[in-house]
C-alpha cells in the first residue's frame, strides 16, 4: 500500500517558485501512476498534473501548463511538482495521489492512495 508524503509548500510572493516532493514509501512504486491535485477553501479539488509510471507521458492542466513540471525519480521513491511564475490563484493545499497504472489520470476519483496536502499560498 502507497502512502504518500507531501513536502515543499510555503509562502511566496507572487512570480516566485516552489518545489514540492511527494515521497511515496512502497518498494514497488515504479508500479503507479502519480498525480497532483490542489483543493482551495470553498471550491472542489481539481487536477494540476500527472505522471506515467516511466515518467514518460505527463499531462498538465490548462492552468498551470507552461509554469508547473511535473517529474519523478524512483529510485527515491519521489515525485516533483516544479512551480514557477507562481500567482496568487494557485494558492491552496497541494495533494499528491497515486495510482496502480501505467498511465497519467486526471480525475481525482480514479486514485487510489492519497497524501494528506502541503498548503501554498502565494501573496500578491
Amino acid at each position: 500500500q502507497v502512502q504518500p508524503v507531501e513536502s515543499g509548500g510555503g509562502l511566496v510572493q507572487a512570480g516566485g517558485s516552489l518545489m514540492l516532493s511527494c515521497v511515496a514509501s512502497e518498494r514497488t512504486f515504479s508500479g503507479y501512476a502519480m498525480g497532483w491535485f490542489r483543493q482551495a477553501p470553498e471550491k472542489e479539488r481539481e487536477f494540476v498534473a500527472a505522471i506515467s509510471r516511466t515518467g514518460i507521458n505527463t499531462r498538465y492542466a490548462d492552468s498551470v501548463k507552461g509554469r508547473f513540471t511535473i517529474s519523478r525519480d524512483n529510485a527515491r521513491n519521489t515525485v516533483y511538482l516544479r512551480m514557477d511564475s507562481l500567482k496568487p490563484e494557485d494558492s491552496a493545499v497541494y495533494y499528491c495521489a497515486a495510482k496502480a497504472a501505467m498511465t497519467p489520470y486526471i480525475l481525482p476519483s480514479e486514485y487510489d492512495y492519497w497524501g494528506q496536502g502541503t498548503q501554498v499560498t502565494v501573496s500578491s
